[in-house]
């Protein structure tokens, strides 16, 4: 930076042909700006102005130089004050990582709300069931569900994840309803895939204070929640299925919670990104806006008093 200084203090000395007027507009002494040159004209190993008590003008050298460095210059002024901007429009590239088994359901209306309210920045979703690495992949902002990330991102809570055992009425006609988690083995059940590892998730229970895993015999097993969900809506099967996708179809009356008194909270969904004080306004805006919409939004879980009234 040092030296990008001393070719600025250069090129100004040699367009307004005086170190003293360049000094002026740097905001710095006459000295400082004479030491400046000096010093590259050091490093160099060449002169660049030719100096008298009146006048101030360029040799070979210092012409050659002014040519070649002023338009990439300019560049790197622009490239600033782009970078400036950044900080003081919300505009420009904005990169989000989310899982696809809650970017549909949960997410994907508010990023189109963010889009439609900021039509100057360029949204770019990469759906992924992995954890980003938010440095590693360019991304500005990532989404998860499970366990707070970690590896230095910043993690804000949104939403609990409440797992629901669930079954259409029309399923419950036809085969009634397990009454107990032992019962579940007599019925279809769905099962979901995890996308990280390719295993099968065990369903899991609350009894008492514990959380117990059960590994089910599934008849219809998927690696995606909207699907498994879809199956379970249609009657194909008994589902455990996440907050996110059942809470809005037993509201409906299209799936009947069961066994409520089982159900887990174990883990959320998270919004994670890197420290505020290093994004630019378009970044930070798009955090607040989905804070603000997806914090404590009971439409995708059940408050204890509702969930105890489901029983």
């Amino acid at each position: 930076m040092n030296e990008v200084r001393a070719i600025t203090i250069f090129t100004r000395a040699a367009a307004l042909g005086s170190l003293r007027k360049a000094a002026v507009e740097q905001g710095i002494s006459p000295q400082a700006a004479s030491h400046a040159v000096m010093q590259l004209e050091k490093k160099l190993g060449v002169r660049l102005f030719h100096r008298t008590t009146r006048k101030l003008s360029l040799t070979e050298e210092g012409q050659g130089l002014f040519d070649t460095v002023t338009p990439a210059l300019a560049v790197l002024s622009s490239a600033l004050d782009d970078a400036r901007r950044s900080k003081a429009e919300i505009a420009g590239p904005l990169r989000v990582s989310a899982p696809r088994a809650m970017g549909h359901v949960v997410l994907w209306p508010y990023f189109l709300e963010f889009a439609e309210l900021h039509p100057n920045v360029q949204l770019d979703v990469q759906f992924d069931d992995r954890f980003t690495d938010l440095i590693g992949e360019r991304a500005d902002v990532g989404f998860r569900g499970g366990s707070p990330p970690s590896g230095g991102s910043i993690a804000r809570r949104l939403l609990p994840i409440q797992l629901i055992v669930c079954a259409s009425p029309a399923y419950i006609e036809r085969h009634g309803a397990p009454r107990t988690i032992d019962e579940l083995d007599g019925h279809r059940c769905t099962g979901y895939r995890r996308a990280n590892t390719g295993k099968q998730a065990p369903w899991e229970f609350l009894i008492g204070d514990e959380i117990v895993y059960r590994d089910m015999a599934t008849t219809l097993c998927v690696n995606d929640t909207d699907a498994e969900t879809a199956a379970v809506i249609a009657g194909s099967a008994i589902g455990q299925l996440g907050s996110f996708s059942a809470t809005a179809p037993i509201r409906s009356g299209q799936l009947v919670p069961l066994l409520v008194q089982h159900v887990t909270q174990r883990e959320a969904v998270y919004i994670y990104y890197r420290h505020r004080t290093e994004q630019p306004l378009r970044v930070r805006t798009f955090i607040d806006f989905m804070v603000a919409r997806l914090a404590g939004n009971t439409n995708f879980y059940f408050e204890p008093s509702e969930l105890h009234a489901l029983r």
